[in-house]
Protein backbone atom coordinates (compact mmCIF):
# COMPACT_ATOMS: atom_id res chain seq x y z
CA UNK A 1 0.00 0.00 0.00
CA UNK A 2 1.62 3.09 -0.86
CA UNK A 3 1.41 6.92 1.38
CA UNK A 4 -1.22 8.92 1.24
CA UNK A 5 -1.20 11.40 -1.52
CA UNK A 6 -1.60 14.56 1.58
CA UNK A 7 -0.69 17.09 -0.97
CA UNK A 8 -4.20 15.95 -3.25
CA UNK A 9 -6.33 15.44 -0.38
CA UNK A 10 -5.49 18.63 1.04
CA UNK A 11 -5.79 20.58 -3.07
CA UNK A 12 -9.36 18.66 -3.64
CA UNK A 13 -10.09 19.91 -0.53
CA UNK A 14 -9.64 23.05 -1.24
CA UNK A 15 -10.91 23.14 -5.08
CA UNK A 16 -13.94 21.63 -2.77
CA UNK A 17 -14.51 24.67 -1.33
CA UNK A 18 -13.85 26.53 -3.96
CA UNK A 19 -16.87 25.19 -5.59
CA UNK A 20 -19.25 26.01 -3.36
CA UNK A 21 -17.60 29.33 -3.30
CA UNK A 22 -18.75 29.96 -6.96
CA UNK A 23 -21.68 28.37 -6.51
CA UNK A 24 -23.57 30.61 -3.94
CA UNK A 25 -23.37 33.32 -6.72
CA UNK A 26 -25.06 31.46 -8.97
CA UNK A 27 -29.06 32.41 -9.88
CA UNK A 28 -28.70 35.39 -7.97
CA UNK A 29 -29.03 39.63 -9.28
CA UNK A 30 -25.94 41.48 -8.70
CA UNK A 31 -28.03 43.53 -6.13
CA UNK A 32 -28.05 40.16 -4.22
CA UNK A 33 -24.51 39.16 -4.59
CA UNK A 34 -23.86 42.81 -2.96
CA UNK A 35 -26.39 43.24 -0.20
CA UNK A 36 -24.24 43.05 3.30
CA UNK A 37 -26.98 40.78 5.35
CA UNK A 38 -24.51 41.19 8.23
CA UNK A 39 -23.79 43.77 10.64
CA UNK A 40 -19.86 43.75 9.69
CA UNK A 41 -21.36 43.78 6.56
CA UNK A 42 -20.44 40.56 4.86
CA UNK A 43 -21.25 39.42 1.37
CA UNK A 44 -21.00 37.03 -1.60
CA UNK A 45 -19.55 38.78 -3.43
CA UNK A 46 -16.92 40.26 -1.07
CA UNK A 47 -16.01 36.75 -0.10
CA UNK A 48 -15.05 35.78 -3.17
CA UNK A 49 -13.05 38.76 -3.82
CA UNK A 50 -10.97 38.17 -0.19
CA UNK A 51 -10.27 34.47 -1.14
CA UNK A 52 -8.75 35.28 -4.41
CA UNK A 53 -6.84 37.90 -2.82
CA UNK A 54 -5.90 35.17 -0.34
CA UNK A 55 -5.77 32.35 -3.36
CA UNK A 56 -3.11 34.71 -4.82
CA UNK A 57 -0.83 35.50 -1.63
CA UNK A 58 -0.61 32.56 0.09
CA UNK A 59 -0.42 29.98 -2.81
CA UNK A 60 1.37 32.61 -5.31
CA UNK A 61 3.30 35.34 -3.71
CA UNK A 62 4.81 33.50 -0.62
CA UNK A 63 6.33 31.47 -3.27
CA UNK A 64 7.57 34.51 -5.61
CA UNK A 65 4.55 33.94 -7.80
CA UNK A 66 2.37 37.48 -7.63
CA UNK A 67 -0.32 37.06 -10.47
CA UNK A 68 0.64 38.40 -13.57
CA UNK A 69 -2.56 41.08 -13.37
CA UNK A 70 -2.84 42.80 -10.16
CA UNK A 71 -6.69 42.72 -9.31
CA UNK A 72 -7.87 46.31 -9.25
CA UNK A 73 -8.18 46.06 -5.91
CA UNK A 74 -4.60 45.00 -4.84
CA UNK A 75 -2.88 47.74 -3.54
CA UNK A 76 0.99 48.57 -2.47
CA UNK A 77 -0.07 48.29 1.31
CA UNK A 78 -1.83 45.15 1.92
CA UNK A 79 -3.62 46.35 4.82
CA UNK A 80 -5.16 49.07 2.76
CA UNK A 81 -6.97 46.43 0.27
CA UNK A 82 -10.66 46.79 -0.36
CA UNK A 83 -10.83 43.24 -0.06
CA UNK A 84 -14.34 42.22 1.64
CA UNK A 85 -16.84 44.37 -0.69
CA UNK A 86 -16.95 45.17 -4.44
CA UNK A 87 -16.76 48.79 -5.47
CA UNK A 88 -19.33 49.73 -8.04
CA UNK A 89 -17.28 49.54 -11.03
CA UNK A 90 -15.95 45.56 -10.27
CA UNK A 91 -19.05 43.42 -11.75
CA UNK A 92 -19.60 39.95 -10.47
CA UNK A 93 -18.23 38.53 -13.77
CA UNK A 94 -14.80 40.16 -13.25
CA UNK A 95 -14.71 39.30 -9.53
CA UNK A 96 -15.34 35.49 -10.38
CA UNK A 97 -13.22 35.59 -13.29
CA UNK A 98 -9.92 37.09 -11.04
CA UNK A 99 -11.39 34.35 -8.25
CA UNK A 100 -11.12 31.60 -11.11
CA UNK A 101 -7.48 32.92 -12.29
CA UNK A 102 -6.07 32.71 -8.71
CA UNK A 103 -6.92 29.30 -8.35
CA UNK A 104 -5.49 28.12 -11.55
CA UNK A 105 -2.71 30.03 -10.67
CA UNK A 106 -3.21 28.74 -7.21
CA UNK A 107 -2.81 25.19 -8.41
CA UNK A 108 0.08 25.92 -10.73
CA UNK A 109 1.75 26.94 -7.21
CA UNK A 110 1.09 23.45 -5.21
CA UNK A 111 1.80 21.42 -8.52
CA UNK A 112 5.05 22.91 -9.08
CA UNK A 113 6.14 22.42 -5.49
CA UNK A 114 6.29 19.81 -2.29
CA UNK A 115 5.02 20.41 0.65
CA UNK A 116 7.92 21.13 2.31
CA UNK A 117 9.11 23.61 -0.22
CA UNK A 118 9.63 27.21 1.64
CA UNK A 119 7.42 30.10 2.13
CA UNK A 120 7.39 33.37 3.12
CA UNK A 121 4.36 35.30 4.25
CA UNK A 122 5.43 38.88 4.64
CA UNK A 123 2.90 39.78 7.45
CA UNK A 124 3.27 37.20 9.44
CA UNK A 125 6.00 37.83 12.28
CA UNK A 126 7.93 35.09 11.65
CA UNK A 127 7.31 34.84 7.71
CA UNK A 128 9.07 31.35 7.52
CA UNK A 129 6.83 28.82 6.40
CA UNK A 130 5.86 25.96 3.66
CA UNK A 131 3.73 25.15 1.26
CA UNK A 132 2.16 22.56 3.46
CA UNK A 133 1.06 24.93 6.01
CA UNK A 134 -0.07 27.34 3.52
CA UNK A 135 -2.41 25.15 1.66
CA UNK A 136 -3.48 23.65 5.02
CA UNK A 137 -4.48 27.45 5.68
CA UNK A 138 -5.74 28.18 2.31
CA UNK A 139 -8.76 24.95 2.64
CA UNK A 140 -9.35 26.39 5.97
CA UNK A 141 -10.04 29.83 4.73
CA UNK A 142 -11.81 28.74 2.46
CA UNK A 143 -14.13 26.41 4.34
CA UNK A 144 -14.18 28.87 6.83
CA UNK A 145 -15.80 31.58 4.09
CA UNK A 146 -18.00 28.25 2.31
CA UNK A 147 -19.55 28.19 5.45
CA UNK A 148 -20.00 32.15 5.49
CA UNK A 149 -22.02 31.90 2.36
CA UNK A 150 -24.01 29.21 3.18
CA UNK A 151 -25.58 31.23 6.14
CA UNK A 152 -25.50 34.59 3.57
CA UNK A 153 -27.60 32.69 0.76
CA UNK A 154 -29.50 31.28 3.05
CA UNK A 155 -30.63 34.71 4.24
CA UNK A 156 -30.84 35.84 0.93
CA UNK A 157 -33.28 32.51 0.25
CA UNK A 158 -34.89 32.76 3.20
CA UNK A 159 -39.35 32.77 3.09
CA UNK A 160 -40.80 34.75 5.43
CA UNK A 161 -43.19 32.58 7.73
CA UNK A 162 -40.46 29.45 7.20
CA UNK A 163 -42.01 26.54 9.79
CA UNK A 164 -38.78 26.13 10.54
CA UNK A 165 -37.69 29.51 11.57
CA UNK A 166 -40.50 29.84 13.47
CA UNK A 167 -40.61 26.92 15.58
CA UNK A 168 -36.65 27.75 16.45
CA UNK A 169 -38.09 31.47 17.53
CA UNK A 170 -41.06 30.30 19.65
CA UNK A 171 -38.38 28.23 21.61
CA UNK A 172 -35.75 30.99 21.77
CA UNK A 173 -38.41 33.67 22.40
CA UNK A 174 -39.24 31.99 25.76
CA UNK A 175 -35.64 32.51 27.08
CA UNK A 176 -36.07 36.66 26.28
CA UNK A 177 -34.90 38.49 28.92
CA UNK A 178 -33.11 35.92 31.07
CA UNK A 179 -35.66 33.72 31.71
CA UNK A 180 -36.15 30.02 31.77
CA UNK A 181 -39.40 28.75 30.88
Amino acid sequence: MGSPDVKGELLGLLRSGRAVMLGKLEGLSEYDRRRPLTASGTNLLGLVKHLAGLEYGYLGASFGRPPAERPTWFRDDPYDEIDMWATADESSDYIASVYRKACAHADATVGALELDSPGFVAHWAEGKTTLGVLLIRMAGETAQHAGHADIVRELIEAAPGDTQYGMVQAVADQFRGGSVP
